[in-house]
């Protein structure tokens, strides 16, 4: 998405100074089916949307939903596919909003769900690397046991005020 934001002690450039916003979708209705606790409650690509599209972009006061950087969700036979665009090509924060990602479907979901969270071919100068060291199991864990790194990340997955 975009460059390293304000620190503690000062102003960094943004990457990305004035992103392109996209009106939100809307909440989905709830449908009886899904309220009855007899019936099987599948997980569509739209509640899988549903779960990601408020986490918080780590600079700007938006969400992936306004920068419009979930491109595409699928479902299948427990194997959730994410793509998502960064803003721009170069953005340095593609592997923490990757990371968000992921870390919000890890706690979403039931453990029988694979994941594949991956930026959209072609769109980011390093999508090679990024996609490695988010489809890195061990990887992710490690980055997961650095508290700064946790903070940010869940920082990015609280609601905004």
């Amino acid at each position: 998405m975009v460059g390293p934001g304000p620190g503690p002690g000062g102003g960094a450039a943004l990457e990305n100074a004035n992103p392109l916003i996209y009106r939100r979708s809307g909440e989905r209705p709830v449908t009886a089916r899904e309220e009855d606790d007899e019936l099987p409650d599948s997980i569509d690509d739209r509640e899988i949307f549903d779960l990601i599209r408020s986490i918080n972009d780590p600079e700007h006061p938006l969400t992936l939903e306004e920068l419009n950087v979930v491109e595409q969700v699928n479902d299948a036979e427990s194997t959730v596919v994410v793509e998502f665009t960064p803003t721009i090509p170069h953005c340095s924060m593609a592997t923490l909003i990757g990371l968000s990602i992921k870390v919000k479907l890890i706690r979403s979901l039931p453990e029988r769900f694979k994941l594949d969270v991956h930026i959209t071919p072609g769109t980011h100068a390093s999508e090679h690397a990024v996609n490695k060291q988010l489809a890195d199991k061990e990887r992710v864990a490690a980055a997961l046991e650095n508290s700064h790194l946790l903070e940010v990340v869940n920082q990015c997955l609280s609601a905004r005020s």
